[in-house]
C-alpha cells in the first residue's frame, strides 16, 4: 500500500457535476478532487491492476437504467398524503375463481392508499408479498408488478398442495423511498470511520477516514492510501504529528444525521415494515396427478444456470430450489463427505461469516484455529485434518463498519483472489453489500469492477474453480441500511457477474419467503438452508 499527502480542495471550489454524469461514469469516484499523476503510484507488475469500466457488462455501466425506480412526486410535507399500511388494500384479481390446483397461480390487485384512505395515483412503494402455508412451514415470495398508477399486480405460483394464504407488507412508502433514493444519489456518505495512527513510543492519534478526502473533515492535507491490487483509494485526515505511514488501526466512526424531521417521520417504525390488513381468505390448493409438491428440476446445481423467479420456496422449513436439484445435508457425515478435500475461501461481511460459524458449530471435527485476530473482521480458519477440509473467512476491506481492528488484517477481496491458484478443490464464496448502503452506488460499482476482473482472471487460469456469490439478505430498515438499498445492491451484484460462470445463492428470497422477523443476521433455519444450497454446488464439483 502506498501513502501520499494530497492537498484538499476548498468546499467552495468543488467541481459541479450532474446526476447523469455521476451515474454513467461509475468508475470516477473522486471527480471533485484532482492530483498530479505522479502522486498516484502505479500497481506493481506483473500483477494486473483493476480493469477499467470497459471490462464490465454494459448493463452495469448505465446505472440510471439498471437502478430505475418509478418516480414519485413530493408530498409537500403532508405525512397524511403518504402511503399507509393500514388503509392500503388488496383483493383477488379474479374474484370468481373458486378452485386452485398445484402448478397453477394466484393473482391479486393491490391498491395503495394514503392515511386518509384516498387511492394513490403513482407507484414507487416498496411492498413485499408472500404466499404462506403456516401448517406446512411453507412460503414463497410473490412477484410484484408496479403499474405506476397506485396499483400493483401480485402473482404467486402454487407450489404445494394444501392451505395457502397471502401476506403483504409495506416496507417503505413511495415517499420514504424518495427520501432514501435522494440520500443515496446526493450524499457522498452517511457514515465515517476512525483511523488510528501510532508512533514508535506507542503514542496514538485518531482521525476521521472515508472514501472521499472531502469527508475527512481536514481542509489542509489528507493521507491517501491506494490498494495496489484493486486500485481503490482510502483517505484519512492527516494526523497532527504522526506520518501517514503510521496508520495501524481502523474502526467504525459516526452515523451522520442526514434527514429532516419530516423525512424521519416517513421512515418511522410505525409506518415501516407493516403487514397490511388481510385482504384474501386462505385458499386450498388441490393436488395435481396425486402430487402434493412441485419438484425441483432434475439438473444438478452448477455455476452458470439461469436464475428463475422465484428462485425457490420453503416446504417443511426446507428450501426447494427451482433452478436445480438442491440437496439436503442433514447429517454431519453428509457435510464432511461433500467438503472432503476442499479449501473454502469465504470473503465478505458478517452475514457470510454466519456460514462459517454454522459449519464450525454443526461439524464437531471442524476445529477452529486461534489466529489471534479480531474475531469480527478475521481472518478465521477451521480445519478437519482427517478429511482435508479447510474453511477460511475474512472481512472485505474498507469501507467496513467494525470494532477496532488492525489495518494489516484488512485485505481487499481482489488481493485475496489474486493469490489463489484455483482448481477443482478450491471454493470461493463472496458476500458483499451490507457495508455499501451508506455510500452512493458508484462506490459499490468500483468495488465490483475490481472483484469481477479478479474473478474472471481466476476462472481463466483455472476454470474448475467454484465461485459462489451470496446475494445480500433483507434486514435493515433505516436510512443507513434499508431493504430498498439492498434491492439495488443485488441488482448490481447480478449485473456484475451475469456473464461469468459463477453460482448465486439468493439470500434475498431465502430471507423474504417466510413470516419471520427481518434480521440482518438471519436465524439458524435460514442459514442452514443457505449453506445447504452452497453445498449442493460443491457436491457436483467433487
Amino acid at each position: 500500500m502506498s501513502v501520499e499527502l494530497i492537498p484538499s480542495q476548498k468546499k467552495g471550489e468543488e467541481t459541479q457535476t450532474t446526476d447523469s454524469f455521476f451515474f454513467l461514469c461509475p468508475q470516477i469516484l473522486y471527480i471533485r478532487v484532482s492530483w498530479p499523476n505522479s502522486m498516484v503510484p502505479l500497481p506493481p507488475q506483473p500483477r494486473p491492476a483493476c480493469k477499467s469500466s470497459g471490462s464490465l457488462p454494459k448493463e452495469l455501466l448505465d446505472l440510471t437504467h439498471l437502478l430505475h425506480w418509478p418516480p414519485t412526486p413530493g408530498d409537500a410535507g403532508d405525512l397524511l398524503a403518504s402511503t399507509s399500511p393500514q388503509t392500503s388494500t388488496y383483493h383477488l384479481r379474479d374474484r370468481s375463481q373458486a378452485s386452485y390446483t398445484l402448478g397453477g397461480s394466484l393473482e391479486a390487485i393491490l391498491v395503495a392508499r394514503d392515511h386518509q384512505g384516498r387511492p394513490k395515483t403513482c407507484g414507487g412503494d416498496l411492498f413485499r408479498a408472500q404466499l404462506l402455508g403456516p401448517h406446512l412451514k411453507a412460503g414463497v415470495p410473490g412477484d410484484i408488478q408496479d403499474l405506476e398508477n397506485g396499483t400493483y399486480l401480485l402473482s404467486f405460483p402454487l407450489l404445494w398442495a394444501g392451505q395457502a394464504q397471502v401476506r403483504v407488507q409495506l416496507i417503505h412508502s413511495s415517499e420514504a423511498v424518495r427520501v432514501l433514493r435522494g440520500i443515496w444519489r446526493d450524499q457522498w456518505a452517511t457514515v465515517d470511520f476512525m483511523g488510528y495512527f501510532r508512533g514508535p513510543t506507542g503514542y496514538e492519534e485518531i482521525v476521521t477516514c472515508n472514501v472521499n478526502p472531502l469527508l475527512t473533515g481536514e481542509e489542509e492535507s489528507t493521507c491517501h492510501y491506494k490498494d495496489e491490487d484493486s486500485g481503490e483509494l482510502w483517505f484519512c485526515a492527516r494526523p497532527p504529528t504522526l506520518p501517514c505511514n503510521s496508520l495501524v488501526g481502523h474502526s467504525s466512526g459516526h452515523y451522520w444525521n442526514v434527514t429532516t424531521p419530516h423525512e424521519e417521520a416517513l421512515l418511522a417504525w410505525n409506518v415501516t415494515d407493516k403487514v397490511l390488513p388481510q385482504g384474501i381468505s386462505p385458499i386450498w390448493v388441490a393436488k395435481e396427478s396425486n402430487k402434493s409438491l412441485v419438484l425441483s428440476p432434475r439438473q444438478p446445481c452448477h455455476p452458470g444456470i439461469p436464475g428463475p423467479k422465484p428462485s425457490g420456496f420453503y416446504h417443511q422449513d426446507v428450501w426447494h430450489s427451482l433452478s436445480c436439484s438442491g440437496r439436503s445435508f442433514s447429517t454431519v457425515d453428509s457435510i464432511l463427505g461433500c467438503l472432503a478435500g476442499h479449501v473454502v475461501h469465504m470473503m465478505g461481511d458478517s452475514t457470510l461469516r454466519q456460514w462459517w460459524e454454522y459449519l464450525r458449530d454443526t461439524v464437531p471435527s471442524l476445529k477452529p484455529m486461534d489466529l489471534h485476530t479480531t474475531y469480527q473482521t478475521g481472518p478465521l480458519m477451521a480445519v478437519e485434518t482427517a478429511r482435508g477440509i479447510v474453511l477460511h473467512w475474512r472481512a472485505h476491506s474498507w469501507p467496513l463498519r467494525s470494532l477496532h481492528t488492525p489495518v494489516a488484517s484488512l485485505h481487499s477481496v481482489v488481493r485475496e483472489l489474486g493469490g489463489l491458484a484455483g482448481g477443482p478443490h478450491t471454493v470461493v464464496v463472496l458476500g458483499l453489500g451490507a457495508h455499501f448502503t451508506t455510500f452512493p452506488p458508484s462506490v459499490f460499482v468500483q468495488r465490483l469492477a475490481g472483484i469481477r476482473a479478479a474473478v474472471a482472471a481466476l476462472l481463466a487460469r483455472e476454470p474448475r474453480t467454484l465461485v459462489v456469490i451470496k446475494l445480500a439478505n433483507t434486514g435493515y430498515k433505516s436510512v443507513y441500511g434499508s431493504d430498498w438499498f439492498t434491492l439495488q445492491v443485488n441488482r448490481l451484484l447480478r449485473a456484475a457477474f451475469a456473464d461469468l460462470r459463477v453460482a448465486f445463492v439468493d439470500a434475498w428470497e431465502m430471507t423474504s419467503s417466510l413470516a419471520l422477523p427481518d434480521r440482518i443476521h438471519p436465524g439458524r433455519l435460514i442459514v442452514r438452508n443457505e449453506v445447504n444450497f452452497l453445498l449442493s454446488f460443491i457436491f457436483l464439483s467433487t
